[in-house]
């Protein structure tokens, strides 16, 4: 469903009660998207708030769906303009509204910048919302930042993956069943992002070991599969490359 005819955004549901928010842009590089994925349940989530100045387009969406002043968290995985840019506008929006990060990032950012509280959640911790909950995951440094934290919600297995396997171009596909790997790395290649943590494979592996079937994609199209699988392979790649890389620079210290 387009919400807004110039921006071209538009909402979609993913999963059962699991909303995909769309707003294609263009930059110097080509078109790019952004998404924010909206929980609808007794206690409504968001997870990503969208930049600061996307905010009407997004707030227009949501309210399509639900009464935005019934949004009970606002959660992102790490403290950056795509993912907490209108953290503020979203608090003001709905005021019973609780802001959600990891708990390194409540500490080090979040409590400098937003106008209430926001609550650190611990490795592991859920969130119940109704008839869904979300689990929290560290993630430090995957793919960066030292806050980064992802989500699964455990009814739909629903993987709120932030910046894993970003896909350029304008996201017009809400959900696809295509491969992603491909396109992704095609993208890191050219703009590398990750941090390449040597925990990342082990990282990646317990994120697996949660057997995902729908991988909600902060750019690009969300996906349904063998979740498991995808995160493994990414992981295969990230080690070969790191590898790579390592003897391309024994190489020429030799």
């Amino acid at each position: 469903m387009i919400t807004n005819t110039q921006s071209g955004t538009n909402i979609h549901e993913i999963a059962r009660g699991i909303y995909r928010i769309n707003t294609p842009v263009d930059t110097p590089g080509g078109p790019f998207n952004f998404n924010q994925y909206l929980i609808v349940d007794d206690a409504p989530l968001l997870f990503h708030t969208g930049p600061r100045g996307m905010f009407p387009l997004v707030r227009e969406a949501v309210a399509r769906v639900m009464p935005v002043e019934r949004l009970r968290y606002v959660a992102y995985s790490h403290f950056e303009p795509d993912e907490s840019g209108a953290l503020n506008q979203w608090l003001a929006a709905a005021p019973h509204a609780e802001a959600l990060s990891s708990s390194i990032g409540a500490m080090v950012g979040a409590s400098d910048v937003a106008d209430r509280p926001v609550r650190g959640l611990a490795d592991g911790e859920i969130v119940a919302l109704g008839q869904h909950s979300v689990r929290w995951f560290d993630t430090p440094h995957l793919p960066h930042g030292w806050d980064s934290g992802l989500m699964m919600e455990s009814s739909t297995r629903t993987f709120l993956c932030g910046d894993l396997f970003t896909q350029g171009g304008p996201g017009a596909i809400p959900l696809t069943e295509a491969d992603i790997l491909e396109p992704s790395e095609a993208f890191r290649g050219v703009m590398d992002y990750y941090s390449h943590s040597p925990d990342t494979g082990a990282m990646l592996e317990r994120l697996a070991a949660e057997r995902p079937t729908t991988l909600a994609c902060m750019h690009g199209s969300a996906w349904r599969g063998d979740g498991a699988a995808l995160l493994r392979a990414l992981a295969a790649r990230l080690a070969a490359n790191r590898q790579r890389r390592t003897d391309e620079a024994a190489a020429l210290a030799a």
